[in-house]
């Protein structure tokens, strides 16, 4: 996706650690031009796929998914990652460990809002080691749902994420896949098919 990509490498920060700042347009600061193109990229990627829900993790998967989710005319639920007073004890609960925080969390999401029979999409910003992806499929197995894909807006290639996430049998679309990356030498895609 040129329009991601490009973006990327005029406004993405790389720093220490394998860290992309991508702050000031996709998930501090949104650009909803642009969300409305990665949600129509998603929509065209998974076209002809049955989806009958939409599920990201708190916070920053849940503008795309929400761009994304006006596309499959479906509800977005999000997994939250503190429990709430309003919400009751059912629920379905996973451990998720976060790469950019380094901390491990529980994530709920109530059983009213997956239900047997679902299909599935999984949406967020970023792949690396893809635990919270891991932790989302692991919800939608809970509830006897069907996990119907995976659309990602940024897959670090060199972190070993994708590659389990597609071992296991999940369809993973990604829209910027990167190969490499460092302050010194920046953003490096994965070379990819001729892009539309």
């Amino acid at each position: 996706m040129h329009i991601l990509k490009d973006r990327i490498l005029k406004d993405g920060v790389v720093l220490q650690g394998n860290i992309l700042k991508v702050g000031s347009f996709l998930n501090h600061q949104m650009d909803i031009a642009l969300f409305n193109e990665i949600g129509r990229e998603f929509a065209r990627r998974f076209a002809g796929v049955p989806v009958t829900r939409i599920l990201t993790i708190e916070a920053s998967g849940i503008g795309i998914a929400c761009i994304t989710a006006q596309y499959f005319n479906v509800p977005v639920v999000f997994a939250k990652k503190n429990r709430t007073r309003n919400l009751s004890d059912d629920v379905y609960a996973t451990e998720v460990k976060s790469y950019t925080h380094n901390t491990s969390y529980d994530v709920i999401v109530a059983k009213d809002f997956i239900r047997k029979g679902d299909s599935v999409l999984l949406i967020d910003d970023f792949l690396a080691n893809g635990c919270a992806l891991e932790g989302l499929a692991d919800i939608v197995e809970q509830a006897h749902a069907s996990v119907a894909g995976a659309g990602i807006v940024i897959e670090k290639g060199f972190q070993d994420g994708g590659s389990r996430l597609r071992a296991r049998g999940i369809r993973l679309e990604s829209l910027a896949v990167i190969e490499r990356m460092s302050p010194e030498e920046g953003v490096v895609f994965v070379p990819g098919p001729q892009e539309l």
